[in-house]
């Protein structure tokens, strides 16, 4: 394996697997040229024994290789809850292998030998992608420690509130008035720090207790 270089926690980092080593250098220093850093390594056991970086980025795979292949790798993740992109790179692609990669979730695979611009292209996609998964796991995280400080009572509101219940129909099912019901909903929505009604149904929605 082969560390990244200039690492800081912002600029993306590309995890590339291949075993050949003259492969997935070539695709590390293009990675390194346009200032990605690139950790390399030639199997996927080599990467599975680590922890995954805490940062922006994708996977760069070999198909196949020796032990557990690209794809193999693929559906661990997949069963592990790993969102990470994956881009394939293969030397001998045929139409099913492809498609099980692209249902499974892959950004792009490419047969070698392939554009530097289109593989760079796709990574700056992966990226986008994960960019966009992070922030949506930040704010789940956010917003269920936020659930967290409701009261017992703001929370059987909230829960009613999200299954679309009136203001009346809340009031009768939990033996208050709508004024008390009117006023959880505002003190339960100053929590969930939202301001309407549709911003308060998306972070029901990233609530682990749904």
């Amino acid at each position: 394996m082969m560390q990244a270089r200039h690492v800081t926690q912002d600029r993306p980092l590309v995890l590339i697997v291949d075993d050949d080593s003259a492969m997935r250098d070539a695709v590390g220093e293009l990675m390194l040229s346009v200032g990605m850093d690139a950790i390399r390594y030639g199997s996927t056991r080599e990467l599975l024994a680590e922890d995954f970086p805490d940062r922006p980025g994708c996977l760069v795979l070999d198909v196949r290789m020796p032990g557990i292949s690209g794809l193999d790798l693929q559906k661990q993740l997949n069963a592990r809850g790993v969102t990470k992109p994956i881009i394939f790179l293969t030397a001998y692609a045929d139409v099913p292998m492809t498609v099980a990669a692209m249902k499974a979730g892959a950004i792009d695979f490419f047969t070698k030998p392939f554009r530097d611009q289109a593989l760079l292209d796709a990574v700056g996609q992966a990226i986008d992608v994960d960019l966009r998964q992070r922030e949506a796991n930040a704010q789940a995280r956010r917003n269920n420690e936020l659930f967290s400080s409701l009261t017992v009572r703001e929370k059987q509101v909230f829960k009613q509130v999200a299954e679309g219940r009136l203001n009346k129909q809340i009031a009768y099912d939990l033996g208050i008035s709508e004024v008390t019901v009117k006023l959880h909903r505002g003190n339960l929505m100053r929590k969930m720090q939202v301001r309407s009604l549709g911003e308060l149904m998306k972070a029901w929605a990233t609530l682990s207790q749904n």
